[in-house]
């Protein structure tokens, strides 16, 4: 949708790793390191569709296949400041009373209706919050 609404919506990812899937806070955090190189959505994806198979090996085969520099994304998931935002990330969700992933809010409140139609209305409700009285949106 933020590319329909490129100045009005803004798309916020954060992590919540769950205790049920091992790897996933490795996972959150070698996204973050690929993101330092340009290439979170790249490794997010890759991630995901691996998500069965995924082992300190795995990432860095990743890593290389995505054309990073090894070395530095190495280092990057070792930095204690991309560990403490999946940290911070899982704790904001655990006070927002998130239960699993995904989970979807739009301006701090829980989104459920999650079909295209659902998100497009969604937005347009709050959109409309904003407008000038009568008029568009500003610019």
């Amino acid at each position: 949708m933020s590319e329909r609404y490129p100045r009005d919506v803004k798309l916020v990812i954060k992590h919540f790793p769950l205790a049920m899937h091992g790897y996933a806070r490795k996972a959150a955090i070698a996204a973050l390191a690929a993101g330092k190189q340009g290439k979170f959505w790249e490794m997010h994806e890759k991630l995901f569709a691996n998500q069965k198979d995924l082992s300190d090996g795995k990432v860095e085969a990743i890593a290389g296949e995505l054309g990073l520099n090894v070395e530095q994304f190495n280092k990057d998931l070792k930095d204690p400041a991309i560990a403490s935002l999946v940290d911070k990330d899982r704790n904001d969700g655990v006070r927002a009373n998130v239960q699993g992933t995904p989970t979807i809010f739009i301006n701090g409140k829980l989104f459920t209706q999650r079909s295209p139609e659902g998100f497009q209305q969604a937005i347009e409700a709050e959109l409309k919050k904003v407008q000038p009285q009568g008029g568009q949106i500003s610019r």
